[in-house]
């Protein structure tokens, strides 16, 4: 009995695996909610990496993001403020940073939803690879934590294990995400015609037209009339459409920029 029953796992495995198939993820505002680069540089505030000015520069841009969407100008801001502060830190000290954002910040910001639909491919036999402007240190935080295959991410220079403030390559964003996954198919064997690729922004076209199954979550206007006019699938697991919640998120992320500011606030009273 128990070799018969062998005998059935194996055949099954064999039936649900689908080889050269997998599924690509946006993070921010696919994935969670918000931008993950934004949580953390709020934790290098708390650890009195840079100024009060310029934590208050990445909470407006946050809210921002949140009630509008990418734009690139800020996200090369993010970029530049970001790799002028990581010049000189440790790449331990990045990834324990990563790991306290992840438990402190970002879990409680994933979208059901969209989590539910990972797993879904996962269970099947694909494997599951985000792809992301942030960081690739808290990128692969966030993929461990979900069980996913892996994570795609910005890179940035290190030498003598500190960061240099400079990238290897370019940001992880737009276009570039979609020459980095073309270069794990080629990689991992994988048939584009027969996988998934998921994202918020109309920025990621280029990612989402290279694969057989473009899906559209939560996404900005431009890229919602895009999916219409392209008969792609969308899902928005925000609570109902922009246009009938525009005051209660404004609410939200007002709750969350005084929650911040708070927290800020603590690291400015006199001890």
């Amino acid at each position: 009995m128990p070799e018969e029953k062998n005998v059935a796992v194996v055949a099954e495995a064999k039936v649900t695996q689908h080889t050269g198939e997998a599924a690509f993820f946006d993070v921010d505002n696919t994935l969670m909610k918000g931008a993950s680069l934004f949580h953390v540089a709020r934790k290098m505030y708390e650890r009195k990496a840079f100024t009060l000015s310029q934590a208050a520069g990445f909470a407006w841009k946050q809210f921002k993001f949140v009630m509008r969407g990418e734009n690139m100008d800020d996200v090369h801001a993010v970029r530049d403020s970001a790799l002028t502060l990581a010049a000189g830190i440790t790449v331990d000290d990045i990834k324990a940073l990563g790991e306290e954002v992840y438990d402190e910040m970002i879990e409680s910001r994933i979208w059901p939803g969209t989590k539910a639909l990972a797993e879904q491919h996962l269970r099947v036999g694909r494997k599951v690879w985000l792809v992301t402007a942030t960081p690739i240190e808290v990128a692969t935080v966030i993929s461990s934590r979900l069980g996913l295959t892996g994570a795609l991410g910005t890179v940035g220079e290190i030498d003598g294990g500190m960061y240099t403030g400079r990238l290897v390559g370019d940001i992880l964003h737009g276009p570039a995400k979609a020459v980095a996954v073309q270069l794990v198919a080629e990689q991992e064997g994988l048939d584009l015609d027969h996988c998934w690729a998921y994202s918020d922004s109309a920025n990621d076209i280029p990612l989402l037209t290279m694969v057989g199954h473009p899906v559209v979550i939560n996404p900005d206007s431009k890229l919602r009339r895009h999916a219409r006019e392209n008969n792609w699938p969308v899902y928005d697991f925000r609570s109902g459409r922009r246009a009938a919640t525009l005051g209660l998120k404004a609410a939200t992320v007002g709750g969350a920029v005084y929650g911040l500011w708070r927290g800020f606030s603590r690291f400015r009273t006199p001890r």
